[in-house]
């Protein structure tokens, strides 16, 4: 019997998306390795574990994570407070797992669930289901298989198969597919994307994706529906790819010295990119068709491709209605970045 190989179809637009953040980790490896500043750990850190513990629903707020980290007393949810905490601990082992490591998986959901559920650290008993309202959107796998999908699925992340970026995306999505604990899958699948990279490259434990992930919070579940949909996880590894991207792209700016951003982000847009960010007028909000008009094209699929997904990637421009991406009334805006790089600001 051959070994386990979880379905993907590597598309173009994957290969794509591995070879951009390829290039654009470099540049980011330039500023920031080998010692990036303690201060921008600090801060990538708590952006992390509060975007990634938002997309679960706690509502405290970044100054509130950042004071818990300085050991200050904080109003609020002692729940709340707690699975900050705890994301905080386990970041803190990070290191020291192995991320092809069953006992390291379970130890990891132990400290990040701590506290706030009876059977922490261990694989979940009896069924679930994940639902959007009342409408059932996934049925994962009977809990007498967790314990064997979890060791096929580390046994196959062990032999090494696909690019680090690659298999990351396909762990994440294979760990939510299966979801092994009765709590917990969602912040643990994101963190073990970031112990899986962060082995490839170190600085990858400082990557606060969670930010990006939780400003398209939308797309993030409608991938996974979708990689469900078509059994295989291909769309939800091309969306965090493309997470990946947009949130090294804006740690590449982020990390630079105040009087070098301009130049270094205009360095790394695109022709096309500059030639969409020229179109604007200062903070206005234009449609597709304005800026399809503004730029002199019409063959939409090239605009999209070459003009405005990149565009999006880089942090350069954003969705006035990020919840509804497809929306018939959607607008895009340049961002703080854009505005920089066009020459506003």
């Amino acid at each position: 019997m051959s070994p386990y190989r979880p379905p993907l179809t590597i598309t173009p637009e994957i290969l794509a998306l591995v070879e951009q953040i390829g290039e654009t980790l470099g540049r980011w490896s330039v500023t920031a390795e080998p010692d990036l500043p303690l201060h921008l750990r600090r801060d990538n850190r708590i952006r992390t574990i509060h975007a990634s513990l938002a997309i679960e629903n706690n509502s405290l707020s970044l100054e509130q994570v950042s004071a818990i980290l300085d050991g200050k007393r904080v109003l609020g949810l002692p729940r709340e407070i707690q699975e900050v905490r705890n994301a905080f601990a386990a970041f803190d082992h990070l290191p020291g797992w192995s991320p092809t490591s069953l006992d390291d998986l379970l130890a990891a959901h132990a400290i990040l669930m701590g506290g706030l559920m009876d059977d922490a650290g261990r694989f979940r008993t009896g069924g679930v289901g994940i639902y959007r309202g009342e409408t059932l959107i996934h049925m994962a796998p009977p809990a007498s298989r967790v314990a064997t999908l979890m060791q096929d699925l580390l046994a196959w992340l062990a032999r090494g198969e696909l690019h680090p970026l690659v298999a990351s995306c396909v762990f994440h999505y294979e760990f939510e597919f299966i979801h092994p604990f009765a709590d917990g899958n969602g912040r643990l699948g994101r963190f073990w994307q970031t112990r899986i990279l962060s082995a490839w490259r170190p600085i990858l434990a400082f990557l606060p994706v969670e930010t990006v992930v939780h400003d398209r919070q939308d797309d993030y579940y409608q991938s996974l529906a979708e990689a469900d949909q078509c059994a295989e996880s291909t769309p939800f590894v091309a969306f965090m790819l493309q997470a990946l991207l947009t949130a090294m792209a804006q740690a590449v700016v982020a990390d630079l010295p105040t009087d070098q951003v301009t130049d270094q982000a205009s360095d790394q847009a695109s022709d096309q990119v500059r030639q969409l960010l020229a179109v604007f007028r200062g903070d206005e909000s234009l449609k597709t068709s304005q800026l399809l008009e503004r730029l002199g094209l019409q063959h939409r699929p090239t605009f999209r491709k070459n003009y405005l997904g990149p565009a999006l990637a880089g942090g350069w421009i954003s969705m006035t209605q990020p919840e509804a991406p497809s929306s018939p009334t959607q607008k895009y805006r340049l961002t703080a970045l854009g505005l920089k790089v066009s020459g506003v600001v």
